[in-house]
Order: structure tokens, then sequence, then C-alpha cells
């Protein structure tokens, strides 16, 4: 029986962040990932800070979205850092930011900083969006849920699984997890381990809306095996 996919090709593109957070990572990658872009029609590229102004002059009056990690991979930096960060992002060029929360925070129930943290990058990202990683292969359901409710309150537009270098990645249960709790005026981006158009599509069954993954390809093209 032949499979038909529920979404086209051109709108699961617009849901990707097309990503290259290898810490390694040349110029000519960099390079590379906004070429790839401009081809497939991803809806950003998804990059460490020091690639912003490189991205932005690449996809200058192009529709494509630069995004920005903060805080990555960590989130052990202080909320002013973060704050910095996302600030000097945007002077070079951001339109999206994706900040990772202070996980050992979280997970001593200092709930009061944890939201700090998120409203400080909110305040600073100056009404562009904030995508919030909370990095759910480290935590049980009882903080996904308390990580997602705290970004929601600080007024993060999207909460984020994972940063691809933790553990487990994105997981179905924890994209269902989380679009539960925020509802359906956030957007839950699934990250890490995400490789093909089967895994995707399983995200967003579970409730994703948005991707990141560097397997961007290999997914709009698995569409059509």
């Amino acid at each position: 029986m032949e499979f038909n996919p529920p979404i086209t090709r051109e709108k699961l593109a617009k849901m990707i962040d097309h990503t290259q957070l290898n810490p390694s990572a040349e110029y000519k990658k960099i390079e590379k990932l906004c070429e790839e872009a401009l081809k497939y029609g991803f809806h950003s590229v998804c990059v460490n800070p020091c690639h912003v102004s490189r991205c932005a002059k690449l996809l200058k009056d192009s529709e494509i979205k630069i995004d920005c990690a903060v805080g990555f991979p960590l989130g052990a930096t202080t909320a002013e850092v973060k704050a910095f960060e996302t600030r000097n992002a945007i002077e070079n060029g951001a339109h999206e930011i994706d900040m990772v929360i202070n996980i050992g925070t979280l997970r001593s129930r200092d709930y009061k900083l944890v939201k700090r943290d998120i409203e400080g990058v909110v305040k600073a990202a100056q009404g562009r969006v904030v995508k919030v990683i909370i990095e759910s292969g480290f935590l049980t359901d009882e903080e996904i849920v308390k990580a997602c409710e705290l970004a929601k309150e600080a007024g993060a537009d999207f909460v984020k699984t994972s940063t691809g270098f933790g553990p487990k990645g994105a997981l179905p249960s924890h994209v269902k997890l989380m679009r539960k709790t925020v509802g359906k005026d956030m957007g839950v981006k699934a990250a890490g381990g995400i490789r093909d158009f089967r895994s995707a599509l399983r995200l967003i069954e579970a409730g994703a809306n948005r991707l990141g993954t560097s397997a961007s390809i290999s997914i709009i093209e698995g569409m059509e095996r």
C-alpha cells in the first residue's frame, strides 16, 4: 500500500531549523549549511554565536531565519551572561534564540532563579522568538512539566527537548508531555537524534511543530522513499 504523508515537503521544510552546532565546524560547513537552507527552504539555520554574522551575510535578503544557541550546551552560565549573549546575537543578525536552562538549578527546585534566567533572555530578545531547551533526558516527568510551566510563565515562545549533546535526545513521550503542559498557544521543538523522516513524523504526531536537526536533507528526501 502506498504511503501518503500527512504533510507536504514544503510544509515539513518550514518546520525545520537546519542545524550545525559542532564546535569544530569550519567556515565552509557554515556556508554549506546556508546553501542547503536556501535550496530546500528550511525555516532557519541554527548555529553557535560566533557564526551568526557570517550567516547574516550569506542569507541576506532571503526568508531564512538565523537561530542562535545561547548558554549552549550546558546552560550553566549565569542569567546575566545569557542575556548578554542574546543581545550580542541579535546585534549580529539573529532572528531567534535557543537558550539552555540551568538544569542543576531546576533539579534543585530553585524555580525563582530558573524563571529569572529565562525572563532575562526573553527581555534581551526584544520580541524575537525564544526557545527554551530543557534537556529533557536529564529530567523526570515532573521536572519536565515544571520546566515547561516556568518557560511559559517567563514569556518564552517555545520549549525544546534537548541540545543534542545530552542524553536520550528527542523522545515522542517527552514531546507529548511537553505539548500537554504548554497547550496550543506555545511551540514545542523536538531536537536531538532526529535522523530520518519516520522519526520526524513520530515527533510531529506527538505534538512538535518545529524540528532541530543536522539531518534535514535526509528527512526531506525520506518523504519520497
